[in-house]
């Protein structure tokens, strides 16, 4: 209230003004509040765990394409540890907000688990909008959205929506508040503000892993840059059986069609034709052979001369090519396509088995089925001459399990959704992102959770992926402001094992 001397209607509309707060106080049950508690708790685990995935592609990332491709992987590594320390900074001062918070309400009592002064109804607008912590927080929150996403390209933010902002809960009645005011104003307890911070630290988590898996995938697309000239020789295989012929085209890289350059390959000319030389010779040995030459163009500054780099092609005895068609693991559940090849070899006179699974197909294209992790060869040989079959070689391939899923209700893992699309609703879902595969799960069990503001947390299980009748009564009563939670969701996949799956925690607006 105002200083100075105050009237006694003043002095009365202040003391009728902190028996109200009381009574408010008095108002919050411990139901809600072991509500709020519990999903807080849910919240912390689930950002653990994101924070593991996060690790877990760091270190995959690391033990490959850094090694494998580290000039081009580093700087995608490091834009990518940006991210992570953008979304450390954030994480770590909405830490520092918790523990001043649980501090300022006594510290957490050893019987609840939770922050001594919970149902506290100053405590968070004193620190939060007094002391304008929140204008901080909404400023910071902001300010990390923004730096994460002007780490992607403009192709790259297509399809981005991760619920780390800070939008105004919708009100229903007709008074506009600020987001500080909405989450951690007037007539919010301890116990609200320490989940809603919990939230937000699980979105910082969620949106750093969606950053960071985007920007290491930079490093599997294709890039050209034409920059300078070289000279290139492209041949269709370097690998060629004994007697057919080895080709190769030669030319000038970004050359002009209509030119007509001097091509020499050791240290003889060959013809040109459309700008490109091509290169043939015999192959009646085996072993391994080696070319070079040079490029010569005439251009507004005279003749130029390019040199070709030295070009090793072998020549050998037939060998089999063994690549999945989809990826360089066979999984558990589906059927996994698999494409069988060998130079100078038809299709036809392949002959193919495996071990550790089945095999169906023919004519180059077949199915794999595998039921066990670990690992499963298939084996090759091949007909050269009719009656002659000669073993080609074998691939190893490593078995796996698919993916776990991701849990969605109302087409969402988290974050906030209109209470008339909640009530919409009537089943739960395990939906793979980013698996090239068919593959379906189907929810075998859940619990549903509904919070409202200053009323009993409803608790109902299910069997199965679909509401039941008395969820589907319960969600028809789901207001703004009110919390729904999806909890302890297990899912079965084609490969017949049991996946728990994170919770997924909605706020009505």
């Amino acid at each position: 209230m105002a200083g100075g001397k105050q009237t006694p209607r003043q002095r009365m509309m202040g003391i009728l003004y902190l028996v109200l707060l009381g009574l408010v106080a008095l108002s919050v049950p411990d139901s809600l509040l072991d509500a709020f508690k519990n999903i807080k708790n849910s919240l912390d685990t689930s950002s653990s765990n994101v924070q593991k995935g996060i690790e877990t592609t760091y270190t995959t990332f690391e033990n490959s394409k850094l090694k494998e491709q580290h000039e081009r992987a580093q700087p995608i590594y490091d834009k990518a540890k940006k991210a992570s320390a953008v979304a450390k900074a954030l994480n770590d001062y909405i830490q520092a907000l918790r523990d001043q918070l649980v501090a300022e309400g006594g510290g957490i009592n050893p019987n609840t688990n939770d922050v001594e002064a919970r149902d506290n109804l100053d405590i968070s607008p004193r620190i939060m909008i007094t002391q304008k912590k929140g204008d901080e927080l909404r400023q910071k929150i902001e300010d990390t959205r923004s730096q994460l996403l002007g780490l992607l390209t403009e192709k790259e933010k297509q399809g981005v929506n991760f619920s780390l902002n800070v939008d105004v809960p919708t009100s229903t009645s007709g008074l506009k508040k600020t987001w500080e005011d909405a989450y951690f104003g007037e007539g919010i307890p301890l116990g609200a503000t320490l989940t809603t911070l919990a939230k937000i630290q699980t979105d910082t988590k969620n949106a750093e892993s969606e950053i960071v898996k985007k920007i290491l995938g930079e490093v599997d697309v294709a890039q050209v840059t034409l920059d300078q000239f070289g000279a290139v020789a492209v041949a269709p295989t370097s690998y060629v059986i004994a007697g057919q012929p080895y080709t190769a085209d030669i030319f000038l890289t970004a050359y002009d069609s209509k030119s007509n350059p001097t091509i020499t390959v050791n240290g003889s000319t060959i013809g040109v034709a459309d700008g490109k030389g091509k290169y043939t010779v015999n192959t009646s040995k085996e072993g391994v052979f080696t070319y070079s030459g040079s490029i010569s163009v005439k251009g507004p500054d005279g003749t130029k001369t390019y040199s070709l780099p030295t070009q090793t092609y072998q020549v050998s005895r037939p060998s089999a090519v063994v690549s999945p068609d989809k990826m360089n693991v066979l999984y558990i559940g589906v059927p996994n396509p698999v494409s069988v090849s060998a130079p100078g070899i038809s299709k036809e006179n392949l002959r193919v088995s495996m071990t550790g699974g089945t095999l169906s197909g023919s004519g180059g294209h077949y199915t794999v089925t595998v039921s066990q992790l670990g690992e499963a060869t298939i084996n090759v040989s091949g007909e050269l001459t009719k009656g002659k079959v000669t073993n080609l070689g074998s691939s190893l391939f490593r078995v796996k399990r698919i993916p776990d899923p991701k849990a969605q209700f109302a087409g969402k893992s988290g974050g906030n959704t209109s209470a008339a699309n909640l009530r919409a609703q009537d089943r739960v879902f395990a939906k793979l992102e980013g698996f090239d595969f068919d593959a379906k799960f189907n929810v075998t069990r859940f619990t549903l959770m509904v919070a409202k503001p200053r009323q009993d947390v409803v608790i109902l299980s299910a069997t199965g992926g679909e509401l039941s009748g008395a969820m589907r009564s319960l969600m028809n009563t789901v207001t703004p402001g009110t919390t729904v939670v999806f909890k302890d969701i297990i899912a079965v996949g084609p490969d017949g094992t049991q996946r728990g799956l994170d919770s997924i925690v909605l706020s009505a607006n």
